[in-house]
């Protein structure tokens, strides 16, 4: 199989009322997720990465409490569409259900657990 481009959706700003140390504990969580399908030999993407840079250019700031839902939900679906899967993290988060809706409706995987994400061919484990 060759390299996938595959999204991690989880919960962000989801359950932490605007606490900035839990929004970095839940992308904590993600990057953990994206290294494990970087490990697979797959290129790992997580719409914070883009959104939040992309917001403060449209004149929201980079504060994560401060950008509006809708602005990150749309970069989500943009880049979905980009996208060969998704791998959906636990966690309640009506964004990250949203991400799995629209991959299903593109036909795309969806994985639960990094288990499931296939190697890619020649994958090789890399030392952080």
């Amino acid at each position: 199989m060759k390299p996938m481009t595959i999204l991690i959706a989880g919960p962000y700003r989801s359950g932490t009322e605007g606490d900035l140390q839990r929004i970095a504990r839940n992308l904590h969580a993600l990057e953990q997720a994206a290294w494990q399908v970087y490990e697979k030999g797959h290129v790992p993407l997580i719409g914070e990465w883009l959104a939040l840079p992309l917001a403060q250019h449209a004149g929201h700031g980079r504060v994560a409490e401060y950008v509006p839902s809708d602005f990150l939900y749309g970069v989500a679906r943009r880049v979905i569409a980009q996208c060969d899967a998704v791998y959906r993290i636990p966690g309640a988060s009506r964004g990250a259900d949203g991400d799995v809706r629209q991959a299903r409706e593109l036909g795309l995987p969806v994985y639960f657990s990094a288990d499931e994400v296939p190697a890619a061919e020649g994958a090789a484990v890399t030392e952080a």
